[in-house]
């Protein structure tokens, strides 16, 4: 098979989560631990960091590589969802898997991988531990997918695991509370090995405190402690400071496992965190005049740190960019928008997009003036005719509306 081809059969012919939802969903890891016995178990001997949590796990994720990467460790990187390339999920000291091991590997085990009936994250999960053993790398940050306790990454035994906060997304698997996410995202803390949470919340610090308890792990609340500063990053967002936070602490956890990280490695992690390691979509700034900004968060939570952001800093008239997943409270997270900015509503081009008539609906029922657009590229090529130099459009609402801006700028 050819590239394409490969990423075709991934794509269309597997389960996929992102794509499609609820119906790509496993409730256990059955199929994950068949897939480590066909591999012979590269999870085995990997020294990793593990981490989970409703927001934020990428920035962490991506900081924690970055200063990895500075220290000198050959370090892997595995993160989910991609943006533009499906190669952005696996990487080595910043660097994409090649087309090449995607091929082999999909060559190799596609007749056992079909008998056991894999869903494409589960694919991706086996492709990336193999490709980390084969390169032997020192160290690999893991990105949960979705929970942590029947995430198909969570088949590590990690140095470290790190949940960075606890909120009301993905209930309808995960549960309508705050304390059964809680538990589900504690799932990924391991007997004797420590954990890092970044956010410490009325509803989920006895939860954590008592699962660390039973395991005989190590626990640290990150917001309870109080780290020397803050470096510069290249991360903007002002809702940055709790990941910052997050990643300090981690990383004094690893120096007391004896991981050789020092001030200047983290200082010039911080830095060069979009550099070493691709991250992209977080308060991205894509052109100054007029300013365009994108940004891939996609729940409450994450949505109302990006609008007062906006408040901010947008100049101008603000132009909205806007799509959804149906499987969101599109609703909800629609009103939390200023109302007198000009909405170009759209859908992500992926099954799972709430359709532009629904989202055209919700907006009529809030009294949001609005123009509707098939894709997210023309509503940008309208966005762009129709903003002065001084004004601000922003492209957001999904990770998918923002994977759709970046593959058409590219």
């Amino acid at each position: 098979m050819s590239y394409t081809e490969t990423l075709s059969y991934l794509f269309q012919q597997l389960p996929m989560y992102q794509r499609i939802g609820k119906a790509a969903y496993k409730a256990d890891l059955d199929a994950t631990h068949k897939l480590m016995k066909l591999l012979d178990y590269p999870q085995r001997g990997l020294k990793c960091i593990h981490v989970a949590g409703t927001n934020g796990k990428g920035s962490v994720s991506h900081l924690l590589c970055s200063v990895l990467q500075e220290a000198g460790y050959k370090t892997g990187l595995y993160t989910s969802p991609h943006l533009v390339d499906f190669r952005e999920r696996i990487r080595i000291n910043g660097h994409m898997i090649p087309q090449e091991d995607v091929i082999k590997f999909v060559s190799q085990y596609k007749d056992p991988c079909e008998e056991m009936g894999l869903s494409f994250f589960e694919w991706t999960v086996g492709l990336a531990f193999d490709y980390f053993r084969t390169n032997e790398v020192d160290i690999a940050v893991i990105e949960v997918g979705m929970g942590g306790r029947l995430d198909s990454t969570n088949v590590v035994q990690p140095e470290l695991s790190v949940i960075t906060n606890i909120g009301m997304d993905h209930t309808q698997f995960l549960g309508e509370s705050l304390d059964k996410i809680a538990k589900e995202k504690a799932g990924i803390i391991k007997r004797g090995k420590p954990v890092v949470i970044g956010r410490s919340q009325r509803e989920t610090e006895g939860i954590f405190r008592g699962i660390a308890l039973q395991l005989d792990s190590a626990i640290a609340f990150a917001d309870q402690q109080f780290p020397m500063g803050v470096p510069d990053s290249a991360l903007t967002g002002t809702y940055q400071t709790e990941n910052f936070q997050t990643a300090l602490i981690a990383l004094e956890e690893l120096k007391r496992l004896s991981w050789n990280i020092t001030e200047n490695h983290i200082e010039a992690g911080f830095k060069n965190v979009l550099t070493n390691t691709g991250l992209r979509g977080r308060w991205e700034t894509i052109q100054e005049e007029p300013r365009v900004i994108c940004d891939v968060g996609h729940n409450a939570e994450g949505i109302n740190h990006m609008v007062q952001q906006l408040a901010k800093e947008s100049r101008g008239r603000l132009y909205l960019i806007l799509g959804f997943v149906a499987d969101k409270d599109a609703k909800e997270l629609l009103s939390m928008f200023p109302k007198d900015a000009e909405y170009l509503l759209t859908a992500p081009t992926i099954p799972r997009a709430l359709p532009i008539t629904d989202l055209s609906e919700m907006a009529t029922e809030m009294g949001v003036k609005h123009d509707l657009f098939h894709q997210v590229r023309d509503a940008y090529s309208t966005a762009l005719k129709s903003a002065g130099p001084g004004d601000t459009i922003f492209v957001g609402g999904s990770t998918f509306v923002v994977a759709d801006l970046l593959t058409a700028i590219q």
